[in-house]
Protein backbone atom coordinates (compact mmCIF):
# COMPACT_ATOMS: atom_id res chain seq x y z
CA UNK A 1 0.00 0.00 0.00
CA UNK A 2 1.15 3.24 -1.19
CA UNK A 3 1.05 6.29 2.12
CA UNK A 4 0.20 9.41 -0.16
CA UNK A 5 0.27 12.72 2.13
CA UNK A 6 -2.07 15.74 1.41
CA UNK A 7 -0.61 19.11 2.32
CA UNK A 8 -2.28 22.76 1.86
CA UNK A 9 -1.44 25.97 2.99
CA UNK A 10 -3.30 28.75 0.86
CA UNK A 11 -3.19 32.55 1.23
CA UNK A 12 -3.48 35.19 -1.38
CA UNK A 13 -1.46 38.06 0.11
CA UNK A 14 -2.07 41.73 -1.17
CA UNK A 15 1.18 43.55 -0.30
CA UNK A 16 -0.35 46.83 -0.65
CA UNK A 17 -2.25 46.59 2.39
CA UNK A 18 -0.83 48.72 5.77
CA UNK A 19 -2.96 45.75 7.73
CA UNK A 20 -0.81 42.33 7.77
CA UNK A 21 -2.47 38.51 8.27
CA UNK A 22 -1.64 37.13 11.39
CA UNK A 23 -2.15 33.53 13.17
CA UNK A 24 -5.32 34.52 14.04
CA UNK A 25 -6.86 34.82 10.50
CA UNK A 26 -5.65 31.19 9.97
CA UNK A 27 -7.37 29.92 13.16
CA UNK A 28 -10.53 31.43 12.47
CA UNK A 29 -10.38 29.51 8.97
CA UNK A 30 -8.45 27.02 8.76
CA UNK A 31 -5.24 25.61 10.61
CA UNK A 32 -5.24 21.69 10.91
CA UNK A 33 -3.21 18.84 10.88
CA UNK A 34 -3.25 15.33 10.46
CA UNK A 35 -7.07 13.25 9.90
CA UNK A 36 -8.10 17.07 10.64
CA UNK A 37 -7.22 18.15 7.50
CA UNK A 38 -9.18 15.24 5.51
CA UNK A 39 -12.10 15.79 7.13
CA UNK A 40 -11.92 19.99 6.49
CA UNK A 41 -12.21 19.27 2.53
CA UNK A 42 -13.61 15.91 2.40
CA UNK A 43 -16.66 16.09 0.00
CA UNK A 44 -15.95 19.90 -0.90
CA UNK A 45 -15.58 21.43 -4.10
CA UNK A 46 -11.57 22.62 -3.21
CA UNK A 47 -8.84 21.18 -5.29
CA UNK A 48 -8.28 19.50 -2.09
CA UNK A 49 -11.95 17.47 -2.02
CA UNK A 50 -10.63 16.47 -5.29
CA UNK A 51 -7.54 15.05 -4.29
CA UNK A 52 -9.09 13.34 -1.82
CA UNK A 53 -11.70 11.72 -4.44
CA UNK A 54 -9.73 10.87 -6.55
CA UNK A 55 -7.53 8.34 -4.43
CA UNK A 56 -10.76 7.15 -1.79
CA UNK A 57 -11.47 3.96 -2.46
CA UNK A 58 -8.44 2.87 -3.74
CA UNK A 59 -7.31 -0.43 -1.85
CA UNK A 60 -3.43 0.36 -2.89
CA UNK A 61 -3.56 3.68 -1.82
CA UNK A 62 -3.98 4.73 2.04
CA UNK A 63 -4.57 8.70 2.38
CA UNK A 64 -2.48 10.68 4.97
CA UNK A 65 -3.63 14.05 6.24
CA UNK A 66 -0.81 16.17 7.12
CA UNK A 67 -1.02 20.01 7.62
CA UNK A 68 -3.61 22.26 6.13
CA UNK A 69 -4.24 26.02 6.61
CA UNK A 70 -6.12 28.64 4.58
CA UNK A 71 -6.96 32.44 5.39
CA UNK A 72 -8.99 34.58 3.56
CA UNK A 73 -6.90 36.90 1.16
CA UNK A 74 -5.25 40.13 3.46
CA UNK A 75 -2.09 42.04 3.78
CA UNK A 76 1.02 39.99 3.98
CA UNK A 77 1.68 37.70 6.86
CA UNK A 78 3.66 38.05 9.91
CA UNK A 79 7.01 36.59 10.16
CA UNK A 80 5.74 35.55 13.63
CA UNK A 81 3.06 33.64 11.40
CA UNK A 82 5.11 32.48 8.92
CA UNK A 83 7.32 30.70 11.16
CA UNK A 84 4.52 29.05 13.24
CA UNK A 85 3.04 28.04 9.78
CA UNK A 86 6.14 26.16 8.26
CA UNK A 87 7.33 24.90 11.49
CA UNK A 88 3.97 23.23 11.44
CA UNK A 89 4.36 21.93 8.43
CA UNK A 90 7.71 20.43 8.75
CA UNK A 91 6.88 19.00 12.07
CA UNK A 92 3.27 17.62 10.26
CA UNK A 93 5.29 15.73 7.72
CA UNK A 94 8.46 14.24 9.73
CA UNK A 95 5.87 12.71 12.29
CA UNK A 96 3.85 11.31 9.35
CA UNK A 97 6.87 9.78 7.41
CA UNK A 98 7.21 6.94 5.99
CA UNK A 99 5.36 8.16 3.08
CA UNK A 100 5.67 7.52 -1.10
CA UNK A 101 3.99 10.74 -2.62
CA UNK A 102 2.77 13.69 -1.26
CA UNK A 103 0.01 15.90 -3.29
CA UNK A 104 0.12 19.75 -2.42
CA UNK A 105 -2.08 22.64 -2.77
CA UNK A 106 -0.32 26.13 -2.49
CA UNK A 107 -2.20 29.27 -3.36
CA UNK A 108 0.94 30.37 -5.36
CA UNK A 109 0.28 34.43 -4.13
CA UNK A 110 1.75 34.25 -0.32
CA UNK A 111 3.85 36.54 0.82
CA UNK A 112 5.48 36.76 4.44
CA UNK A 113 7.59 39.52 5.54
CA UNK A 114 10.61 36.78 6.01
CA UNK A 115 9.28 35.04 2.73
CA UNK A 116 8.57 36.97 -0.26
CA UNK A 117 8.18 33.89 -2.48
CA UNK A 118 6.10 32.08 0.54
CA UNK A 119 5.08 29.26 -1.81
CA UNK A 120 8.28 28.59 -2.76
CA UNK A 121 9.77 28.28 0.52
CA UNK A 122 7.48 25.61 1.99
CA UNK A 123 7.83 23.70 -1.33
CA UNK A 124 11.59 23.63 -0.88
CA UNK A 125 11.42 22.89 3.07
CA UNK A 126 9.14 19.93 2.19
CA UNK A 127 11.48 18.56 -0.79
CA UNK A 128 14.41 18.87 2.14
CA UNK A 129 12.36 16.71 4.17
CA UNK A 130 11.44 13.78 2.13
CA UNK A 131 14.24 13.71 -0.24
CA UNK A 132 15.08 14.14 -4.41
CA UNK A 133 13.26 10.67 -5.44
CA UNK A 134 9.55 11.10 -3.70
CA UNK A 135 7.08 12.63 -6.16
CA UNK A 136 5.34 15.54 -5.09
CA UNK A 137 2.37 17.08 -7.23
CA UNK A 138 0.03 20.13 -6.61
CA UNK A 139 -2.15 22.63 -8.02
CA UNK A 140 -2.04 26.39 -7.93
CA UNK A 141 -4.82 29.30 -8.31
CA UNK A 142 -4.98 31.06 -11.09
CA UNK A 143 -3.61 34.36 -9.92
CA UNK A 144 -0.71 32.67 -8.70
CA UNK A 145 2.66 34.65 -9.48
CA UNK A 146 4.43 31.48 -9.87
CA UNK A 147 8.63 31.24 -9.33
CA UNK A 148 11.32 28.77 -10.60
CA UNK A 149 11.50 28.23 -6.70
CA UNK A 150 8.06 26.70 -6.38
CA UNK A 151 8.66 24.71 -9.45
CA UNK A 152 12.14 23.32 -8.94
CA UNK A 153 10.65 20.56 -6.03
CA UNK A 154 7.47 19.31 -7.92
CA UNK A 155 6.93 17.23 -10.51
CA UNK A 156 3.90 18.80 -11.84
CA UNK A 157 1.57 21.60 -11.21
CA UNK A 158 -2.02 22.24 -12.29
CA UNK A 159 -3.22 25.59 -12.72
CA UNK A 160 -7.08 26.19 -12.23
CA UNK A 161 -8.66 26.88 -15.65
CA UNK A 162 -11.81 29.19 -14.42
CA UNK A 163 -12.04 32.46 -13.39
CA UNK A 164 -14.59 32.25 -11.32
CA UNK A 165 -13.04 29.17 -9.97
CA UNK A 166 -15.23 26.89 -10.60
CA UNK A 167 -12.39 23.92 -11.84
CA UNK A 168 -11.17 23.52 -8.26
CA UNK A 169 -11.93 20.12 -7.84
CA UNK A 170 -11.24 19.19 -11.29
CA UNK A 171 -8.24 20.24 -11.04
CA UNK A 172 -7.46 18.21 -7.54
CA UNK A 173 -9.13 15.31 -9.41
CA UNK A 174 -6.42 15.87 -12.47
CA UNK A 175 -3.38 15.60 -9.72
CA UNK A 176 -4.71 13.29 -8.39
CA UNK A 177 -5.21 10.84 -10.97
CA UNK A 178 -1.47 12.09 -12.50
CA UNK A 179 -0.25 10.80 -8.88
CA UNK A 180 -1.80 7.15 -9.51
CA UNK A 181 0.05 6.80 -13.15
CA UNK A 182 3.40 8.57 -11.42
CA UNK A 183 3.21 5.98 -8.79
CA UNK A 184 2.07 3.01 -11.15
CA UNK A 185 5.32 3.38 -13.13
CA UNK A 186 3.07 4.92 -16.07
CA UNK A 187 5.06 8.31 -15.98
CA UNK A 188 7.62 10.72 -14.80
CA UNK A 189 5.93 13.77 -14.76
CA UNK A 190 8.24 17.04 -16.66
CA UNK A 191 7.23 20.32 -15.25
CA UNK A 192 8.61 23.63 -17.43
CA UNK A 193 7.85 27.10 -16.18
CA UNK A 194 8.02 30.26 -18.69
CA UNK A 195 7.19 33.59 -16.83
CA UNK A 196 6.18 36.41 -19.01
CA UNK A 197 7.24 39.98 -18.47
CA UNK A 198 3.30 40.93 -18.71
CA UNK A 199 1.07 42.05 -15.70
CA UNK A 200 -2.09 40.80 -16.61
CA UNK A 201 -5.05 43.08 -15.46
CA UNK A 202 -7.36 42.06 -12.92
CA UNK A 203 -10.09 43.43 -14.74
CA UNK A 204 -9.46 41.27 -17.83
CA UNK A 205 -9.20 37.71 -16.10
CA UNK A 206 -12.25 36.45 -16.93
CA UNK A 207 -11.46 33.05 -18.66
CA UNK A 208 -14.97 33.08 -20.56
CA UNK A 209 -14.77 36.50 -22.03
CA UNK A 210 -13.61 36.18 -25.89
CA UNK A 211 -9.69 37.10 -25.54
CA UNK A 212 -9.76 34.19 -22.43
CA UNK A 213 -11.93 31.54 -24.67
CA UNK A 214 -8.56 31.75 -27.13
CA UNK A 215 -6.02 31.70 -24.79
CA UNK A 216 -6.87 29.01 -23.36
CA UNK A 217 -8.46 27.41 -26.39
CA UNK A 218 -4.64 27.48 -27.61
CA UNK A 219 -3.74 25.94 -24.36
CA UNK A 220 -6.00 22.73 -24.96
CA UNK A 221 -4.58 22.32 -28.32
CA UNK A 222 -1.30 21.92 -27.00
CA UNK A 223 -2.12 19.82 -24.44
CA UNK A 224 -3.72 17.34 -26.89
CA UNK A 225 -0.17 16.35 -28.22
CA UNK A 226 0.85 13.07 -28.00
CA UNK A 227 3.17 12.65 -24.24
CA UNK A 228 1.49 16.29 -23.05
CA UNK A 229 -0.67 16.28 -19.74
CA UNK A 230 -1.35 19.94 -19.10
CA UNK A 231 -0.56 23.33 -19.97
CA UNK A 232 -1.80 25.80 -17.62
CA UNK A 233 -1.88 29.90 -18.12
CA UNK A 234 -1.22 31.52 -14.59
CA UNK A 235 -2.68 35.24 -14.59
CA UNK A 236 -1.12 36.26 -11.81
CA UNK A 237 -1.87 38.53 -8.77
CA UNK A 238 -0.95 41.81 -9.29
CA UNK A 239 -1.28 43.15 -5.75
CA UNK A 240 1.63 41.04 -4.61
CA UNK A 241 4.44 43.20 -5.06
CA UNK A 242 7.14 40.69 -5.68
CA UNK A 243 10.32 39.93 -8.09
CA UNK A 244 7.68 36.96 -9.79
CA UNK A 245 4.47 39.06 -10.16
CA UNK A 246 2.74 38.48 -13.53
CA UNK A 247 1.51 35.88 -15.92
CA UNK A 248 3.33 32.80 -16.64
CA UNK A 249 2.94 29.27 -18.35
CA UNK A 250 3.39 25.12 -16.35
CA UNK A 251 3.52 22.77 -19.66
CA UNK A 252 3.68 19.28 -17.98
CA UNK A 253 4.85 16.04 -20.21
CA UNK A 254 4.83 12.42 -18.85
CA UNK A 255 8.50 11.83 -19.51
CA UNK A 256 10.07 14.44 -21.73
CA UNK A 257 11.72 17.79 -20.03
CA UNK A 258 12.34 19.29 -24.00
CA UNK A 259 8.79 18.88 -25.10
CA UNK A 260 7.69 20.75 -21.94
CA UNK A 261 9.93 23.20 -21.80
CA UNK A 262 9.34 23.78 -26.02
CA UNK A 263 5.47 23.28 -25.75
CA UNK A 264 5.37 26.50 -22.52
CA UNK A 265 7.42 28.34 -24.57
CA UNK A 266 5.30 27.89 -27.35
CA UNK A 267 2.22 29.33 -25.34
CA UNK A 268 3.63 32.11 -23.48
CA UNK A 269 4.51 33.50 -27.55
CA UNK A 270 0.97 33.42 -28.22
CA UNK A 271 -0.34 34.79 -25.67
CA UNK A 272 2.41 37.11 -25.67
CA UNK A 273 1.69 38.07 -29.09
CA UNK A 274 -2.45 38.96 -27.62
CA UNK A 275 -0.98 41.00 -24.30
CA UNK A 276 -2.96 43.92 -25.20
CA UNK A 277 -6.47 42.12 -25.15
CA UNK A 278 -5.32 42.00 -21.28
CA UNK A 279 -4.68 45.94 -21.15
CA UNK A 280 -7.55 46.81 -18.50
CA UNK A 281 -10.67 48.49 -19.69
CA UNK A 282 -11.41 50.83 -16.88
CA UNK A 283 -14.84 52.85 -15.84
CA UNK A 284 -14.98 55.44 -13.61
CA UNK A 285 -17.91 55.55 -11.27
CA UNK A 286 -20.68 58.09 -12.65
CA UNK A 287 -19.41 56.15 -16.09
CA UNK A 288 -20.77 53.30 -14.85
CA UNK A 289 -23.87 54.46 -12.36
CA UNK A 290 -24.98 56.52 -16.15
CA UNK A 291 -24.91 52.63 -18.29
CA UNK A 292 -26.17 51.13 -14.90
CA UNK A 293 -29.55 53.59 -14.86
CA UNK A 294 -29.68 52.76 -18.58
CA UNK A 295 -29.76 49.76 -18.53
CA UNK A 296 -32.14 49.26 -15.74
CA UNK A 297 -34.73 51.72 -17.67
CA UNK A 298 -34.53 48.81 -20.86
CA UNK A 299 -35.00 46.10 -17.72
CA UNK A 300 -36.04 47.25 -14.77
CA UNK A 301 -37.43 43.43 -13.31
CA UNK A 302 -33.50 42.80 -12.21
CA UNK A 303 -30.66 44.74 -10.45
CA UNK A 304 -27.59 46.42 -11.95
CA UNK A 305 -24.71 44.48 -10.46
CA UNK A 306 -21.69 47.15 -9.90
CA UNK A 307 -18.48 45.23 -9.49
CA UNK A 308 -16.50 47.25 -7.27
CA UNK A 309 -13.11 46.61 -8.15
CA UNK A 310 -10.96 48.77 -5.71
CA UNK A 311 -12.24 47.12 -2.91
CA UNK A 312 -12.34 43.23 -3.88
CA UNK A 313 -12.31 41.61 -0.86
CA UNK A 314 -11.14 38.56 -2.26
CA UNK A 315 -8.38 40.00 -3.38
CA UNK A 316 -7.29 41.07 0.28
CA UNK A 317 -9.24 44.69 0.45
CA UNK A 318 -11.02 45.36 4.06
CA UNK A 319 -14.55 45.46 2.13
CA UNK A 320 -15.38 49.03 3.90
CA UNK A 321 -15.08 50.87 0.49
CA UNK A 322 -18.46 53.52 -0.20
CA UNK A 323 -17.45 55.05 -3.24
CA UNK A 324 -19.90 53.18 -5.24
CA UNK A 325 -22.45 53.82 -2.53
CA UNK A 326 -21.89 57.45 -2.58
CA UNK A 327 -22.20 57.63 -6.59
CA UNK A 328 -25.10 55.56 -6.98
CA UNK A 329 -26.76 58.21 -4.14
CA UNK A 330 -25.94 61.01 -5.54
CA UNK A 331 -26.83 60.26 -9.75
CA UNK A 332 -28.39 57.22 -9.50
CA UNK A 333 -31.79 56.04 -9.43
CA UNK A 334 -33.84 53.68 -7.25
CA UNK A 335 -32.83 51.37 -4.56
CA UNK A 336 -29.42 49.96 -3.76
CA UNK A 337 -27.92 47.47 -1.86
CA UNK A 338 -23.97 47.44 -0.96
CA UNK A 339 -22.28 44.65 1.96
CA UNK A 340 -19.76 46.54 3.98
CA UNK A 341 -17.66 45.09 6.57
CA UNK A 342 -17.93 47.26 10.01
CA UNK A 343 -18.34 45.65 13.45
CA UNK A 344 -18.58 49.12 14.73
CA UNK A 345 -21.48 49.47 12.98
CA UNK A 346 -23.18 46.22 13.87
CA UNK A 347 -22.70 46.57 17.87
CA UNK A 348 -24.41 50.27 17.25
CA UNK A 349 -27.63 47.90 15.45
CA UNK A 350 -27.19 45.32 18.35
CA UNK A 351 -27.17 48.03 21.19
CA UNK A 352 -30.61 49.89 19.66
CA UNK A 353 -32.52 46.41 18.45
CA UNK A 354 -34.25 46.08 15.51
CA UNK A 355 -36.96 48.28 14.47
CA UNK A 356 -34.79 51.16 15.79
CA UNK A 357 -33.86 53.99 14.16
CA UNK A 358 -30.03 55.74 14.83
CA UNK A 359 -27.89 58.68 13.26
CA UNK A 360 -25.18 56.40 12.19
CA UNK A 361 -21.55 56.20 9.83
CA UNK A 362 -20.98 52.89 7.87
CA UNK A 363 -18.16 52.30 6.43
CA UNK A 364 -14.85 53.78 5.26
CA UNK A 365 -13.31 53.50 8.65
CA UNK A 366 -10.10 52.04 7.83
CA UNK A 367 -8.52 54.72 5.00
CA UNK A 368 -11.60 57.17 4.22
CA UNK A 369 -8.87 59.01 1.55
CA UNK A 370 -8.39 55.18 -0.30
CA UNK A 371 -11.74 53.80 0.11
CA UNK A 372 -13.99 56.47 0.31
CA UNK A 373 -15.55 58.55 3.68
CA UNK A 374 -18.39 56.64 5.84
CA UNK A 375 -21.86 56.49 4.71
CA UNK A 376 -23.83 58.71 7.07
CA UNK A 377 -27.86 58.57 7.56
CA UNK A 378 -30.39 57.56 9.76
CA UNK A 379 -30.93 54.06 9.43
CA UNK A 380 -33.65 51.83 10.40
CA UNK A 381 -32.01 48.62 11.81
CA UNK A 382 -34.08 45.71 10.05
CA UNK A 383 -32.50 42.27 11.09
CA UNK A 384 -30.07 40.77 13.38
CA UNK A 385 -28.23 37.49 12.52
CA UNK A 386 -25.20 35.61 13.22
CA UNK A 387 -23.99 35.96 9.55
CA UNK A 388 -23.73 32.05 8.80
CA UNK A 389 -25.07 30.86 5.43
CA UNK A 390 -24.58 27.82 2.86
CA UNK A 391 -23.75 27.78 -0.50
CA UNK A 392 -25.00 24.37 -2.49
CA UNK A 393 -23.69 25.30 -5.59
CA UNK A 394 -20.21 25.24 -6.67
CA UNK A 395 -18.95 28.41 -6.42
CA UNK A 396 -15.55 30.55 -6.69
CA UNK A 397 -12.92 29.00 -3.79
CA UNK A 398 -14.63 26.06 -3.64
CA UNK A 399 -16.64 27.35 -0.30
CA UNK A 400 -19.60 25.85 1.02
CA UNK A 401 -19.82 27.11 4.80
CA UNK A 402 -19.88 31.08 5.44
CA UNK A 403 -19.65 33.24 8.53
CA UNK A 404 -19.60 36.72 8.18
CA UNK A 405 -20.07 36.92 12.27
CA UNK A 406 -22.88 39.12 13.54
CA UNK A 407 -24.85 40.87 10.74
CA UNK A 408 -26.96 43.40 10.54
CA UNK A 409 -29.24 44.94 7.98
CA UNK A 410 -29.98 49.01 8.18
CA UNK A 411 -32.12 50.55 5.72
CA UNK A 412 -32.13 54.52 5.23
CA UNK A 413 -35.10 56.80 3.48
CA UNK A 414 -32.61 57.87 0.84
CA UNK A 415 -33.29 54.29 -0.72
CA UNK A 416 -29.53 52.84 0.63
CA UNK A 417 -29.61 49.23 2.40
CA UNK A 418 -26.75 48.13 3.68
CA UNK A 419 -25.35 44.40 4.98
CA UNK A 420 -23.33 45.52 7.82
CA UNK A 421 -21.02 42.01 8.58
CA UNK A 422 -18.35 41.79 11.70
CA UNK A 423 -16.14 39.56 9.17
CA UNK A 424 -14.96 40.01 5.94
CA UNK A 425 -16.70 37.69 3.36
CA UNK A 426 -15.72 37.29 -0.23
CA UNK A 427 -19.38 37.94 -2.44
CA UNK A 428 -19.04 34.40 -3.76
CA UNK A 429 -22.45 33.19 -2.89
CA UNK A 430 -25.68 34.98 -3.03
CA UNK A 431 -27.02 33.83 0.15
CA UNK A 432 -25.24 36.61 1.35
CA UNK A 433 -28.10 38.35 0.81
CA UNK A 434 -30.46 35.61 0.73
CA UNK A 435 -29.37 34.79 4.05
CA UNK A 436 -30.88 37.96 5.47
CA UNK A 437 -34.20 38.33 4.00
CA UNK A 438 -33.04 40.23 1.25
CA UNK A 439 -34.51 39.68 -2.27
CA UNK A 440 -32.43 40.84 -5.17
CA UNK A 441 -35.24 41.93 -7.50
CA UNK A 442 -35.91 44.81 -4.75
CA UNK A 443 -33.07 46.69 -6.02
CA UNK A 444 -32.16 48.76 -8.59
CA UNK A 445 -28.33 48.58 -8.52
CA UNK A 446 -26.15 45.49 -6.31
CA UNK A 447 -22.88 47.26 -5.13
CA UNK A 448 -20.67 43.68 -5.12
CA UNK A 449 -17.12 43.98 -3.42
CA UNK A 450 -15.37 41.97 -6.00
CA UNK A 451 -14.25 41.48 -9.82
CA UNK A 452 -14.81 37.54 -10.89
CA UNK A 453 -14.91 35.66 -8.24
CA UNK A 454 -19.04 37.11 -7.30
CA UNK A 455 -20.05 36.44 -11.49
CA UNK A 456 -21.14 32.76 -10.80
CA UNK A 457 -23.85 33.66 -7.93
CA UNK A 458 -24.48 36.88 -9.19
CA UNK A 459 -25.20 36.67 -12.96
CA UNK A 460 -28.64 34.95 -12.53
CA UNK A 461 -30.14 37.88 -10.73
CA UNK A 462 -28.57 40.44 -12.33
CA UNK A 463 -29.64 42.42 -15.35
CA UNK A 464 -25.83 42.72 -16.30
CA UNK A 465 -22.87 43.23 -14.38
CA UNK A 466 -20.35 46.04 -14.65
CA UNK A 467 -17.04 46.24 -13.17
CA UNK A 468 -15.78 50.04 -12.11
CA UNK A 469 -12.67 51.36 -11.33
CA UNK A 470 -12.44 52.96 -8.32
CA UNK A 471 -9.57 53.95 -5.49
CA UNK A 472 -8.52 51.34 -3.25
CA UNK A 473 -5.83 48.48 -2.54
CA UNK A 474 -7.35 46.44 -5.37
CA UNK A 475 -7.62 49.40 -7.73
CA UNK A 476 -7.37 48.36 -11.11
CA UNK A 477 -5.33 50.70 -12.06
CA UNK A 478 -1.95 49.14 -11.80
CA UNK A 479 -0.10 52.69 -12.74
CA UNK A 480 -1.88 53.61 -9.11
CA UNK A 481 0.54 51.28 -7.15
CA UNK A 482 3.62 52.20 -6.32
CA UNK A 483 6.05 48.71 -6.73
CA UNK A 484 9.56 48.23 -5.58
CA UNK A 485 10.35 44.62 -6.39
CA UNK A 486 8.42 43.78 -9.75
CA UNK A 487 10.42 42.67 -12.92
CA UNK A 488 11.76 45.61 -15.48
CA UNK A 489 10.95 45.83 -18.35
CA UNK A 490 7.26 44.09 -17.85
CA UNK A 491 4.25 45.59 -20.33
CA UNK A 492 2.39 47.76 -19.12
CA UNK A 493 4.57 49.60 -17.13
CA UNK A 494 7.27 49.65 -19.35
CA UNK A 495 6.02 49.16 -23.41
CA UNK A 496 7.79 45.97 -25.07
CA UNK A 497 8.18 45.48 -28.78
CA UNK A 498 9.85 42.23 -28.49
CA UNK A 499 9.94 39.31 -26.38
CA UNK A 500 11.22 35.81 -26.92
CA UNK A 501 9.91 33.05 -23.80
Amino acid sequence: MKRVGIIALLHESNTFLDEPTTLEHFTTNLLATGPAVLEAFRGSQHEVGGFIDSLAGNPDIELVGIFGARAMPYGTITAECWKTLVEGVEESLRAAMPLDALLVAPHGATVAVSAPDADGDWLQRVRDIVGPEMPIIGTLDLHANVSPQMTKPCQALFGYRTNPHLDQRARGLEAGKTMLRTLAGEISPQLALVQLPLCVNIERQATSEDHGQRLWAEADQLQKQPGMISVSCLYGFPYSDVHEMGGTVLAVSERSREQAESVARQMAQFWWKMRAEFTGQLLAVEEAIEAACAIRQQDPTKPVGLLEMGDNVGGGSPGDGTWIAHGWLKHGQGKVLTVIGDPVAVQAAVAAGIGKEIRLAVGGRLDPARHGSPLEDTFRVVSLSDGKFSEPETRHGGYSKFDQGTTAVFEAASGLTIIATTRRVAPMSLHQVLSQGLKPEDFAAIVIKGVHAPVAAYAPVCSRLIRVNTRGATTADVHELTFHHRRSPMEPFEIMEEWKA
